[in-house]
């Protein structure tokens, strides 16, 4: 159990769905967690959130995510706005923590660090307004519209032909780049109804009242109209802490982690966008609370196994619940509780003020 303001037994780098998820269930469970976060990220971008039951599409993703820190801190989770510049383990196995203004000492460290998505050159859509990241949770507005991907690789020739399952009329924008996509891929795109577009953007129109893309202007002076599309040149993974404390990466230069988050690093885990997977809301928020499980089952204090037991005698009754004071008095003031919200039995609680005491 930590002891001071500025140690956790659980420190989560990455304020996305996946690192709000771990700390929620890190507070929640009864351990004292910090959630450090610079602001920013993929789902901060979202103009609209898609696919996560029970959240409105109008929510924005900074809605969301300004939401899910407000719960953290509900249940006694610390937030600190912050960038971490290094991570590296002690001497006696916990892991201190570096930003600008602090030093954060942890039992445990997770890290949910995203990657950021290798942007083309201008001219360029608006963002969510005709250029979307993410294939699986904007795929549903283009139905029946035109779209283009853009792009010269495997990923972007799929990803053409993937969206064909929703409309017929797709472009492969390669912006005069060499198309670097297999013999086999290029057989497949020919069988495909995609039009491939070879010269480069020239000039991009928008909806004058909504900003939504219009058309594109080309430097053959073609212009095509279009409604959205998704771009594919790749990701830059934020591996850096993670490399910094030894952890193994894939092949894709993602964090190499197991069902729970768990890396090679024994106390380091990673979730979201930093490790393999679909790159989507739900599926972080289902990794945090996973390696939020798996914490609490390696911090909790009981029950002991029967080696504690034989070695330091049965628990005594003074030594529970293991919960600390400061969760406690958070839990048990919390809306949430059984009964209502109390005051905190253990609590001094300050008397109410008289008009007489405003005198």
């Amino acid at each position: 159990m930590s002891s001071s303001d500025d140690e956790y037994e659980i420190a989560v780098v990455g304020g996305g769905p996946a690192g709000l998820t771990t700390a929620l269930y890190g507070a929640r469970l009864g351990h004292e967690t910090v959630l450090i976060d610079r602001g920013g990220g993929r789902a901060a971008m979202m103009a609209d959130t898609h696919n996560v039951i029970g959240i409105t599409e109008e929510t924005s993703g900074n809605e969301l995510l300004a939401t899910g820190r407000e719960q953290v801190q509900s249940y006694g989770g610390t937030f600190e706005r912050g960038f971490v510049t290094d991570a590296v383990e002690t001497d006696d196995g916990r892991f201190r923590l570096t930003t600008s203004d602090a030093e954060i000492v942890a039992d445990r460290v997770v890290l949910a660090t995203g990657f950021s998505d290798e942007r083309p050159d201008p001219p360029l859509p608006r963002n969510a307004k005709g250029l979307h990241w993410c294939l699986h949770c904007d795929a549903y507005m283009f139905v029946d519209e035109p779209v283009y991907v853009m792009g010269h690789g495997e990923a972007a020739a799929h990803v053409a032909m993937i969206m064909l399952n929703v409309t017929d009329d797709v472009d492969l924008l390669t912006r005069g780049a060499e198309p670097t996509w297999s013999e086999e891929t290029a057989a497949r795109l020919e069988a495909h109804p995609v039009d491939v577009v070879h010269e480069d953007v020239a000039g991009v129109e928008n909806d004058p009242d909504s900003g939504w893309l219009e058309a594109m202007e080309f430097e053959d002076g073609t212009r095509r109209e279009y409604r959205g599309g998704f771009p594919m040149y790749g990701s830059d993974y934020n591996t850096a802490l993670a490399e910094g404390l030894g952890c193994d990466l894939t092949d894709g230069v993602e964090v190499d982690v197991d069902d729970h988050g768990r890396t090679s690093v024994d106390g380091v885990y990673a979730v979201g966008d930093v490790t393999p997977g679909h790159n989507q809301v739900p599926v972080a928020m289902g990794q945090g609370a996973k390696a939020g499980i798996a914490l609490h089952k390696e911090l909790r204090e009981f029950p002991r196994s029967t080696e504690e037991i034989a070695r330091d005698g049965p628990v005594d009754a003074d030594e529970v619940p293991a919960i600390s004071p400061d969760l406690m008095a958070t839990a048990v003031a919390h809306e949430g509780h059984a009964g209502g919200p109390r005051e905190d039995p253990g609590r001094e609680v300050e008397p109410e003020a008289t008009a007489a005491d405003d005198d």
